[in-house]
């Protein structure tokens, strides 16, 4: 398994992982947006297709907030398939590295109340929980905005 720069090539793919893993999925217009993000990284599962399959996205960009930049992860989802073995957990922290690198000290998510494995994962990765966000999603559902401090 490797982590690579997401390429314009790759957005399908992107897309129907993220058609099987959202109830609300962004469209292709919004990951097309998106491509010159710094955090925007796709796993490759070695296959005997050349190139590999895609099994993995994480979208994160970088906000000046005066001289504090703030990361954003916007999307991150692993392909059901591949599911369970660690990839969403490696693509959140390359993700994190490459914010940091374009400057970020703080980054931020949002996840659904009810999504424990996400919020596990985030926790794990010492992101805390700051405010609950009420009806942030379409269906009505609540979500944590959780943060975490990179430069400690």
């Amino acid at each position: 398994m490797w982590i690579r720069p997401v390429e314009r090539a790759d957005l399908l793919d992107v897309l129907s992982i993220e058609r099987a893993s959202f109830s609300e999925p962004w469209p292709y217009a919004a990951f097309e947006s998106v491509l010159d993000a710094p955090a925007f990284l796709v796993a490759i599962r070695p296959t005997d297709r050349e190139g590999g399959d895609i099994v993995g996205y994480v979208v994160g960009d970088v906000m000046p907030n005066h001289g504090r930049d703030i990361g954003h992860i916007k999307d991150l989802a692993v392909r059901p398939d591949a599911r369970g073995e660690g990839l969403g957990r490696r693509l959140l922290r390359e993700a994190l590295f490459s914010l940091s690198l374009a400057g970020a000290v703080v980054v931020k998510l949002e996840a659904r109340e009810s999504n424990e494995r996400a919020l596990s994962l985030y926790r794990d990765e010492g992101f805390e929980p700051t405010r609950r966000m009420p009806n942030y999603y379409d269906d009505g559902e609540d979500a944590l905005l959780l943060v975490v401090n990179l430069d400690s």
